[in-house]
């Protein structure tokens, strides 16, 4: 009888064993002292085997692989590094959704009503019965691979490794939030980090004063948070008049922790004046010859919010890269229709 690993790394290699020989007695034993081990496990040492791990998830079990892949969360959130778990984590997780939307298809094909709430209700013979035992499996793991994704979204360079599928992954999870109907609320976060921009240009026109800004915006996950961002840089560079958020909400829009009250300053307009809603994401925002083109307007009401980062673990900048001048505003203000 050998004894339990005393160390994550001991208990990950046990852990793997099980799972690369497929016994399922010893992987049943394993995973609970994986998991211990992971309370215990100092940051150095997660930093090392959180990759091996989340090598491993396309070869664990189905049942338990999304609880491993928040294993796999957990350790990049504790300090590893998030881009050499990406492949093996993304790669489970398109599999989830794709079982996820085939799950909604048969539900509605099968009678429909109202899709199963998977933190609620438990995951019986006759659902699995009605539409397979993968389609419930990926339908009721949803919460899991959700938080595991944005536990890795976190990172930029995960975000930019992403981005490279062309949308691909964004594409899947807007399917299955769209047909998930009203329990498509879920989802919205996953949606949101999936759209967040990097190091994406960003052109600023500030009505009012007929000026015009390069900036430069990171790591944004809605547009509470970059509204903030921009006010701060526009009067708090003392570019326009107005009073802006104070520098504790600007810094909590940036990467410090909390969220504090502050008072909207503009509407945000896109080049044909219709509104780019507050609640949406900097994504919303038309490209217009290579740059988003963002119409800073008088606001028609008093708006507040608490401001702060829509992602906690993820951190936002905006960079003011230049001041245009003034044919260079001119320029853009020719592209854009009155406010509507």
């Amino acid at each position: 009888m050998t004894s339990a690993p005393h160390t994550f790394t001991d208990a990950l290699g046990a852990f793997e064993s099980a799972v690369r020989d497929q016994d399922g007695e010893r992987f049943d034993r394993a995973l609970p002292l994986l998991h211990r081990a992971f309370q215990e496990a100092g940051q150095d040492e997660l930093r090392g085997e959180a990759a091996r791990l989340a090598a491993l998830l396309e070869q664990v079990p189905p049942g338990p692989r999304a609880v491993t892949a928040v294993l796999v969360g957990a350790c990049v959130e504790r300090g590893a590094d998030a881009l050499p778990c990406a492949p093996g984590l993304f790669a489970a997780v398109r599999e989830a959704f794709t079982a996820a939307l085939e799950f909604t298809g048969r539900w509605t094909a099968t009678g429909g009503g109202e899709l199963p709430d998977p933190g609620e209700d438990e995951l019986g013979d006759e659902v699995i019965d009605r539409v397979g035992f993968e389609a419930a499996l990926g339908w009721w793991t949803m919460p899991e691979w959700r938080m595991a994704s944005l536990a890795l979204l976190g990172s930029k360079a995960v975000r930019r490794w992403i981005a490279s599928d062309g949308g691909e992954l964004r594409a899947l999870v807007e399917r299955v939030q769209a047909a998930a109907g009203d329990a498509g609320e879920e989802f919205k976060g996953l949606v949101y980090a999936l759209r967040v921009l990097d190091d994406e240009p960003l052109v600023v026109l500030h009505r009012a004063t007929r000026t015009a800004y390069l900036m430069r915006m990171t790591g944004i996950g809605d547009n509470f948070q970059l509204h903030t961002l921009v006010a701060g840089a526009l009067i708090g560079g003392l570019h326009v008049p107005g009073d802006g958020p104070t520098s504790e909400a600007i810094a909590m829009c940036r990467d410090k922790e909390g969220q504090v009250l502050t008072v909207g300053t503009y509407n945000l307009s896109a080049p044909d004046g219709s509104w780019i809603w507050n609640e949406g994401t900097p994504s919303d925002i038309p490209v217009v010859d290579g740059a988003r083109l963002l119409v800073l307007d008088p606001p028609p009401y008093e708006r507040s919010w608490p401001a702060g980062r829509y992602f906690p673990g993820m951190s936002g900048d905006l960079v003011l890269e230049r001041v245009l001048g003034r044919d260079e505003a001119e320029s853009w203000y020719a592209r854009v229709a009155d406010p509507k």
